[in-house]
């Protein structure tokens, strides 16, 4: 047991049924402000952390993105009042490599302020172009790039398993100080209209995640008063895609020293928990609010089309030793046996008149 085993059993013992939502044990497992994972403050990725993401490749996803900044300002018009926004910067590493690839202004949604203390400290060298702000809800009216690497699928996720030709919430319950899942009613209205959409011809056990935080995030981020373009970049899928064979067990996964598995209720708040995002649904509710679609693909074939201008300037000149250490980071970025296919792109805009 771990300290935020305490907390949940406590929490637990407080409701009427004795258990909780796997979604709520996921939010204090990850974001507990001192038991969590990502809590305390940012955790080591890379080779030396618990994962790799496609900022561990080096800087050229940075010098990428801010390409795409730079065309982004300039198919708007070159606005003077234009920045680039990431949300879930963690250490600060993106922003770092994307101010220093262009010249434009950056601002953090950051609500932690440990990790904004990380950010200032790796951002010291570009303090007169950066800004915080604690939430979606706070940013002012602008022109803007949104940037996101890897955030949605951090975001708390219920549990639906099919049984007995209906969709069952797993709920989590400690029995002898130990976590264990128990089959129940689903948990809100909510949830029932999230499952009222899914098949009902699936076998016997079949799981599926249900990211209702992942979808109040895309209303946050459509409410907000910017306007430009989305960019997110997450493990996921297309829904249909949830319903294989080879899904059959869900996505949601424990990781740990680049190691996963499926036992997520080891180890509370020590290891990553992560699920695939449903980017059908996450399309369908920007959509909703009038968000509009620009691209959807592997993240392979996205960034492959953004360095395409650098890949041209290289022909003809033997590369040095920067150009092959960037070339390697090109393959893994887009390659399908790396991050190429690992990863899916969803670039979303979104018109000026919908900004609150």
């Amino acid at each position: 047991m771990t300290i935020l085993d305490d907390i949940l059993i406590a929490e637990a013992t407080a409701d009427p049924d004795g258990r909780l939502t796997f979604a709520r044990v996921m939010e204090l497992a990850l974001y507990h402000p001192e038991h969590g994972y990502y809590g305390p403050a940012p955790r080591r990725i890379g080779r030396a952390g618990d994962f790799f993401t496609a900022v561990s490749a080096g800087q050229l996803y940075g010098r990428l993105l801010a390409g795409l900044a730079e065309r982004t300002w300039n198919e708007m018009g070159k606005p003077g009042e234009f920045c680039i926004i990431e949300q879930g910067a963690h250490d600060g590493q993106l922003a770092h490599d994307m101010l220093s690839a262009c010249g434009l202004p950056l601002r953090i949604v950051e609500p932690n302020p440990r990790y904004q203390a990380a950010q200032h400290a790796r951002l010291a060298d570009f303090q007169d172009r950066v800004s915080w702000t604690d939430s979606l809800g706070e940013l002012p009216p602008c022109p803007a790039l949104f940037v996101c690497n890897e955030l949605p699928d951090a975001m708390p996720v219920h549990l639906l398993r099919f049984e007995s030709g209906e969709w069952r919430e797993l709920h989590v319950a400690w029995e002898g100080g130990r976590a264990i899942f128990k089959s129940g009613p689903l948990s809100s209205g909510r949830l029932r209209g999230e499952a009222a959409r899914l098949p009902v011809n699936l076998p016997e056990g079949h799981m599926m995640e249900i990211g209702l935080a992942a979808l109040d995030w895309m209303e946050a981020l459509a409410r907000s008063a910017i306007h430009g373009r989305i960019f997110i970049a997450d493990y996921g899928l297309d829904e249909e895609e949830f319903f294989s064979p080879e899904r059959a067990g869900g996505t949601l996964r424990r990781y740990h020293s680049h190691q996963s598995d499926d036992r997520v209720l080891e180890d509370l708040g020590r290891c990553d928990l992560t699920a695939h995002v449903n980017f059908t649904r996450l399309a369908e509710t920007a959509a909703s609010r009038g968000l509009s679609t620009l691209a959807y693909e592997h993240q392979g074939r996205f960034l492959g089309r953004l360095g395409m201008n650098w890949l041209r300037s290289l022909d003809g000149a033997p590369p040095d030793a920067a150009t092959q250490a960037l070339l390697r980071q090109y393959h893994t970025l887009t390659h399908p046996a790396f991050l190429g296919r690992s990863f899916r792109v969803l670039l979303l805009e979104k018109p000026r008149q919908l900004a609150s």
